[in-house]
């Protein structure tokens, strides 16, 4: 049963303590800047494998195709644990998930100054730093966003999403300078020392719903006097197993046609930025002559404008019409991978800023429109559906992390592979200008 029904909750609901007196910062803030901060720790490693697969190439003599399955891997089990690790935030608490993703990101970060076969790349990129990234994925904001707020939802998943672009930023530009001198092992490191410093404030003010910290979500309306106040959750029941609500939202929601559309719009979207532009500008640039710190410079700035870009979009969302925001994130997208091969060089050019100014406040501004129609459409169950939705948009990264690395190894250039991108973005806008509204959500049958 989810909220979605109307009908009372039959699963016991806790009960928070009527705050007394006034507030002058409500909590659901302070656990927002926590999980932000976190989000920056855990996306250390999103901007890694751009700067790390020339060094690791040179040492190693592994192919492109070699590297970009690491990636790949990282990038699948990056979206298939989202769904179950919003099941288990809503199982055992988004703490105790968070600090476990942050611990993985940190031992598979470490171990990777260790590697010296192909294969460990693929264990220590691939799976440890997949399953921790993917427990900290864009889902961690949705849920965040669901769970403490009622009012301002889109502009905290907004700035939540930022977090992401920001630990790009954060990181990015010191990971280049450290592969280069002294080396891509003191760059991994960095990494796990950003993912483990948040662990202990995360142990320290990350509240688990705001019946823990005795307050209403952010924008929730006070009962009558003389009334409890009664704090709603998705009823999974008390004994109910993570992986089983998972699964029995993916197939509640893979009835429903705008499941589906959203999917295919993530995928592409997934696909057209960690897995092409996250993985493999850099080296593209290199191919061009453009120095790899050069390269990784113009990603910072990538990441400067997404937070600008996805803040905007998390406040669009809650004005306008979401699918109609999609569609043009999504057209915008397609005309600047169409010109790319055009503008790459050894030096930066005056258009090349452009570019990098547009895809960074294109970059993940279409989170908050897609989490909003999976709230609406889905209700109590959207942020399960969310975690779906991603795991989709990691798929399509993968897809297209390995895929442009296979055509770089065949035609020595990845031109073909920014071209294809460019005409998928078209698709993703069609889909997500059609997508259906809902007047209600859809009943969890």
């Amino acid at each position: 049963m989810s909220v979605a029904d109307g009908k009372a909750l039959e699963a016991p609901v806790p009960e928070v303590r009527r705050p007394q007196g006034r507030r002058r910062l409500h909590p659901a803030w302070i656990v927002a800047a926590v999980a932000f901060l976190a989000l920056v720790g855990a996306a250390g490693f999103r901007a890694a494998p751009g700067v790390l697969m020339v060094p690791l190439q040179q040492e190693f003599g592994w192919s492109t195709t070699v590297l970009s399955a690491a990636v790949s891997i990282n990038l699948v089990l990056f979206g298939l644990t989202a769904p179950f690790a919003a099941a288990l935030m809503e199982r055992f608490g988004i703490r105790k998930v968070t600090v476990t993703a942050l611990a993985l990101i940190g031992a598979g970060s470490a171990l990777t100054v260790l590697v010296d076969q192909s294969w460990q790349i693929l264990l220590t990129w691939g799976l440890l730093i997949g399953l921790g990234t993917g427990s900290m994925a864009l889902v961690f904001a949705a849920t965040i966003a669901n769970t403490w707020f009622v009012k301002s939802r889109g502009l905290v998943i907004g700035i939540l999403t930022a977090g992401s672009a920001a630990g790009q930023l954060v990181f990015l530009p010191f990971i280049a300078m450290l592969a280069q001198d002294p080396g891509w092992r003191q760059a991994s490191l960095l990494i796990a020392a950003g993912a483990l410093a948040v662990v202990p404030l995360v142990l320290k003010f990350l509240k688990n719903s705001p019946a823990d910290a005795g307050v209403l979500p952010y924008g929730a309306e006070a009962p009558a006097a003389g009334e409890p106040v009664r704090e709603p959750t998705p009823d999974t029941g008390p004994r109910t197993n993570a992986a089983m609500r998972a699964l029995q939202v993916l197939r509640r929601a893979s009835k429903v046609r705008t499941f589906w559309a959203l999917v295919a719009g993530f995928a592409i979207c997934g696909a057209t930025t960690n897995g092409l532009i996250g993985t493999h500008f850099i080296p593209s640039a290199h191919d061009h002559g453009m120095p790899e710190t050069t390269a990784a410079g113009l990603l910072a700035v990538v990441g400067i404008f997404d937070i600008v870009g996805t803040i905007a979009s998390g406040w669009l969302t809650d004005r306008f019409n979401p699918r109609i925001l999609l569609a043009v994130y999504y057209q915008f997208r397609g005309i600047g991978l169409l010109v790319l091969p055009l503008l790459l060089s050894a030096e930066i050019q005056p258009s090349m800023i452009v570019f990098v100014v547009i895809y960074g406040l294109d970059w993940v501004a279409t989170v908050p429109p897609t989490a909003a129609i999976c709230r609406e459409t889905f209700g109590a169950d959207g942020s399960v559906v969310f975690g779906w939705v991603f795991a989709a948009h990691q798929l399509g990264a993968a897809a297209a992390a390995l895929g442009a690395g296979v055509v770089r190894d065949s035609t020595g250039q990845y031109t073909y592979a920014w071209f294809g991108a460019a005409a998928m973005c078209t698709i993703a806008a069609v889909i997500s200008a059609t997508i259906r509204r809902h007047s209600a959500p859809v009943p969890a049958a």
